[in-house]
């Protein structure tokens, strides 16, 4: 794990450790100069709701700690009391609950610029785990900074509201998805689902990508077993829906074939103009 902590001159001070408790800071020069790390989320918020330039500044200036962290990472446990709310930066997470049973259930899959935890903001227990699917960077902000934020300022508590609509909106999808849709439609409704998503955030192209999870993962996902999934990848391959150069490759060989397969509407998303157009 490595934790960094700057200057109000935006260089690294020397003879800093690894700290078992968060570290804070402003980085204010590293703000200014490249807009930070959070300059990727205010850039989300700011496609659906606007934000004056006071507003971005006063976001981009929320104190946060930037950590690296490997695979399986438990950036959140359920049932844990929260104090702080993580944006990615870097790789992919995963939200899941498990069972009574010991099996579990895979909720949703985060990418590059989402945050993981905006609802425990206000909520005082996690009601379900956070965990990375691979390497990757995390911004940590103290929840009470986060609240107090969207209380002066009620535009960036818009934008954030929105936000948090549209994962309700693809929570939804997903809860649809495993519910009522087919083995075969599961799967290819997720795999347009990422092909958009990836796209958005300048992981793949619109019709070919790196799957960031495993059949195991993707078994979880859905509510399959691994040899299900193994089996409905195939049959989507040997007709002619999708291709894999490697086991991890997707390429999208006819997308509206496979939108159709997979009863695949992007009105879920809610895609703003502008993503509209890069998708």
């Amino acid at each position: 794990m490595l934790w960094l902590l700057y200057g109000n001159s935006g260089t690294l001070k020397p003879g800093w450790k690894p700290l078992a408790s968060l570290l804070f800071f402003r980085s204010k020069f590293v703000q200014e100069q490249t807009g930070g790390p959070l300059k990727i989320l205010a850039d989300k918020l700011s496609a659906r709701v606007p934000l004056g330039a006071d507003d971005v500044a006063a976001f981009l200036a929320l104190p946060f700690s930037a950590r690296t962290v490997e695979p399986h990472h438990c950036v959140v446990r359920e049932r844990e009391r929260t104090t702080h709310c993580a944006l990615l930066l870097s790789g992919f997470a995963i939200r899941s609950k498990i069972v009574a049973s010991g099996h579990r259930q895979i909720l949703a899959i985060q990418m590059r610029g989402e945050l993981l935890d905006i609802q425990n903001a206000l909520l005082e227990k996690a009601d379900h785990s956070v965990h990375m699917l691979t390497a990757g960077t995390i911004a940590v902000i103290p929840k009470e900074e986060i609240v107090a934020l969207t209380l002066a300022r009620p535009r960036i508590g818009h934008a954030i509201w929105v936000y948090t609509l549209v994962e309700g909106s693809i929570f939804r999808e997903w809860t649809v998805n495993v519910g009522r849709r087919n083995a075969r439609s599961r799967i290819a409704h997720l795999f347009c689902e990422f092909s958009l998503r990836l796209r958005l955030a300048g992981l793949g192209r619109h019709d070919e990508y790196e799957l960031p999870m495993t059949q195991e993962q993707l078994a979880d996902a859905t509510g399959l077993t691994p040899v299900h999934v193994n089996r409905t990848i195939k049959a989507l391959e040997a007709d002619g829906l999708i291709t894999r150069p490697n086991p991890r490759s997707i390429l999208i060989a006819d997308w509206r074939k496979l939108a159709d397969e997979g009863d695949f509407d992007s009105n879920y998303l809610h895609l703003t103009p502008q993503e509209a157009l890069i998708v």
